[in-house]
């Protein structure tokens, strides 16, 4: 059973009051050729995400970004580039997700309800398909098993549709982080990943700090974010 403070988090997390630079449904406007790499190369897409959500710092890796119970025990300190090759491939989902939720909880963005319609009919129709495969494997009628191929191959696209969409998005709001769409506030590169675990404090809705005045610098080129004690 989901624990109240658990929820609590989740709706802390929905009340974030930045947003995505691209919503779900934009993504494939706003990066097509990168969208097109997302459906065909998930997992490859995945692992190069993650690793630049980490500042491209392996050694603040910790599997599935400290969101599932056996996050940090899984000899992530040892070899993280094989530990993160092993989540992407086994568990894709997971991957996806805990990079989403990284982003949200450090950049505080909220996920709109277009966004929340989007994923949520993803994860219906595959419980839909996942039942009339059960169905007709208990009753063995060919119509139900033919229904239940077909809703399988669509529940299939959508989930690869809408993974690849999600990606982009993540790649789109890290352009931006990066300062590729012009020079962007300034925000100090988290201590360490696990800060966002939801087992830990959810940080304050602050939103982006105040845009520097002209000819300030941004920090370390080309990136705009300074790393950790960096000071004006």
């Amino acid at each position: 059973m989901v624990s109240q403070e658990y929820m609590e988090k989740m709706q802390a997390r929905q009340n974030y009051r930045n947003l995505w630079h691209s919503d779900l449904i934009g993504t494939i406007q706003a990066d097509t050729p990168y969208c097109c790499f997302a459906v065909f190369c998930g997992p490859c897409v995945s692992y190069l995400l993650r690793k630049r959500a980490l500042y491209n710092d392996m050694s603040r890796y910790i599997c599935c970004a400290g969101y599932v119970p056996c996050s940090g025990k899984c000899g992530e300190s040892q070899c993280p580039e094989f530990c993160l090759a092993t989540e992407v491939f086994c568990c894709f989902g997971n991957s996806v997700a805990s990079t989403r939720f990284l982003l949200q909880d450090e950049f505080n963005i909220q996920t709109t309800q277009c966004d929340n319609c989007i994923i949520g009919f993803m994860f219906l129709l595959q419980q839909i398909a996942c039942i009339f495969s059960i169905v007709a494997m208990i009753v063995g009628s060919e119509e139900i098993s033919e229904a239940s191929q077909i809703l399988n191959c669509l529940s299939d696209f959508v989930y690869c549709s809408v993974c690849a969409c999600m990606q982009t998005q993540h790649k789109i709001e890290m352009d931006k982080r990066d300062g590729k769409f012009g020079p962007q506030p300034v925000m100090a590169i988290p201590q360490f990943q696990e800060m966002s675990r939801l087992d830990r404090p959810v940080p304050p809705s602050v939103g982006y700090p105040p845009q520097p005045a002209y000819g300030q610098p941004y920090g370390y080129p080309p990136a705009g974010y300074p790393p950790p004690g960096y000071t004006r």
